[in-house]
């Protein structure tokens, strides 16, 4: 995973898409995609959907996608209210 792409925003996502067979259109059959993308407009993965429908012979039934959360983040602070010393 670039470290560019992680620092404009970009997470892991997953997607995963039924589309029916062209041959027997009553069977649906699972494709899993995942790259770097752009939540919640999700640029890459419109992208590929684009080209499937105008490429490919497979109609697509449903797609359900899934995203990391950020995997940079700013460090967080807490208050310890306790010490301990040990001697």
């Amino acid at each position: 995973m670039s470290l560019a792409l992680q620092l404009k925003d970009y997470r892991l996502t997953t997607a995963e898409i039924l589309y029916r067979l062209p041959d027997h259109p009553a069977v649906l059959q699972s494709y899993i995609w995942q790259d770097m993308d752009l939540a919640p407009d999700y640029p890459s993965l419109r992208k590929f959907l684009d080209f499937w429908s105008r490429e490919l012979e497979g109609k697509l039934h449903s797609v359900r996608v899934g995203t990391a959360g950020p995997l940079i983040r700013p460090v967080g602070l807490r208050h310890v209210d306790h010490s301990l010393a040990l001697h």
